[in-house]
């Protein structure tokens, strides 16, 4: 907008519209001859046609003033600059901001369920002395499905190395140089590495690779655990558990199992199992025994030697909550002290229970045989107790 006012004529103006808006006021007095003016249309001129960067996209088409371009990159290129220019009016038609570059990083973080990860200077030749890292980062329980389109880089000097996880000491998937196009990755985390760097010389055209995210499946559920516990109920990839048995059964198998990565979720070891064993060493203030196999009948022609040893100072109560044995010819023999030359406590046999002993010795054997047939059933329970209350129980 202009305000013209007095006796000089004014200088030549120009609209930079297709459209002039005309205003004359005058007040109550002293008149004066006016004006006259002439106008006459010309061609208006426009902002020059902006470059379009390499690797990147235009929209826009028209370049009068107040026209807005914008500019995009193709996928892994960034861009540089500004994103929107707009045409600035004036005489000499020229855009707010100069056109954007589209350039390849060097490392970054990606977060998009998929991408594309290009050297610095794709496709043209990366430069020296690079170290870049890229983190694709998913939502927990996806993986990264990586794809090579491109890879050339000085063999033996400058490598790719990819990881799984989100350091540079994470499990390596894959190291990479030379000419050969690396074969598609599996990344089974949720984070995934891509460490790029070159030495001072022989620069190549790098590399172009692609992601893809894909859900992670678990490994199979453990349960049933009979007999014991199972610490930890996440079995994505990468977790490990821990089995635990109750007390008088013994853990048969690995106790950690972690689930490996791979498109197919597998435990690293077999499921352990808890087994009431056919003796063992046990060292407690008290604790269950088992006959063995319990809860299943105990097998045919068992030999089983216990060793109990609690405290010192102490002596041993033993009670049977369940006896239930092929009558005298499997039997349960305890002796008070480590070996059989030590006084017998009792032999315990039949279908009987609240059958009872005590020890003077902290150590306690106890020798469990069954013959060819007839199988059954025992459960002892053994508690550490002050010599002074000992009695004896002698069968």
């Amino acid at each position: 907008m202009q305000f013209l006012l007095g006796t000089t004529a004014p200088a030549l103006l120009n609209s930079t519209s297709n459209q002039l808006l005309l205003h004359f006021q005058s007040d109550i007095s002293v008149v004066a001859a006016g004006f006259h003016l002439e106008y006459k249309t010309v061609g208006l001129t426009t902002c020059p046609e902006p470059m379009i960067p390499a690797n990147g996209v235009k929209t826009g088409d028209r370049y009068m003033v107040n026209d807005v371009v914008a500019f995009t990159c193709e996928p892994g290129y960034t861009l540089q600059g500004h994103s929107h220019i707009s045409c600035m009016p004036g005489t000499v038609r020229r855009w707010n901001y100069p056109p954007p570059l589209c350039i390849a990083r060097c490392g970054g973080v990606l977060s998009e369920m998929s991408g594309v990860i290009l050297s610095p200077g794709f496709p043209g030749n990366y430069p020296g002395n690079l170290d870049c890292t890229w983190q694709i980062t998913l939502p927990t329980g996806y993986g990264a499905h990586i794809q090579f389109l491109n890879f050339s880089s000085e063999d033996n000097h400058d490598f790719l190395e990819v990881r799984a996880g989100p350091q540079h000491s994470s499990s390596l998937i894959g190291q990479f140089t030379g000419s050969q196009i690396p074969p598609p990755l599996l990344s089974t985390t949720h984070l995934t590495i891509i460490h790029f760097f070159s030495d001072h010389s022989a620069n190549r055209p790098g590399f172009k690779l692609t992601y893809q995210a894909y859900q992670l499946q678990n490994c199979q559920d453990p349960f049933p655990f009979s007999n014991g516990e199972i610490v930890n109920s996440d079995y994505s990839a990468g977790q490990s558990v821990t089995f635990q048995c109750y007390p008088g059964y013994a853990l048969i198998g690995h106790p950690v199992l972690t689930c490996l990565h791979g498109t197919n979720r597998k435990w690293n070891h077999p499921f352990p199992r808890c087994e009431a064993p056919c003796g063992y060493n046990v060292t407690a203030e008290n604790g269950t025994i088992y006959s063995p196999q319990y809860p299943n009948e105990y097998p045919n022609s068992q030999d089983c030697i216990w060793l109990i040893t609690v405290p010192h100072g102490h002596g041993v109560y033993i009670n049977f909550t369940l006896l239930q044995t092929e009558p005298v010819t499997d039997y349960i023999a305890v002796w008070d002290g480590p070996d059989t030359s030590s006084p017998q406590l009792g032999v315990f046999s039949g279908n009987t229970a609240l059958e009872s002993a005590y020890s003077s010795s902290p150590k306690v054997l106890i020798h469990f045989h069954s013959d060819f047939s007839t199988g059954g059933f025992f459960i002892l329970n053994f508690h550490g107790t002050d010599t002074q209350f000992v009695s004896y129980t002698i069968l």
